[in-house]
């Protein structure tokens, strides 16, 4: 089962860019344009804590496990 990362929809909600989460999460936007577009293969609980206190988020805000028929959406 794929892991959707919804990290896009919290920064459209939130009205926040991918730079601005990057200056608050220390960041660089490469790196989280990685994780933005589910091309990431891991992720640090400490960046996954940084980026849930950023946007006042839980994981399950950012992580969804999805049916493998969904694939995950860039």
């Amino acid at each position: 089962m794929p892991v959707r990362v919804r990290l896009d929809d919290l920064l459209h909600a939130r009205r926040m860019t991918l730079t601005q989460l990057a200056d608050r999460v220390d960041m660089t936007i490469a790196n989280l344009s990685i994780l933005k577009t589910g091309r990431a293969k891991a992720i640090r609980f400490s960046t996954l804590e940084a980026i849930c206190r950023a946007l006042d988020c839980q994981p399950g805000d950012i992580l969804a496990v999805t049916a493998d028929d969904e694939g995950n959406e860039a």
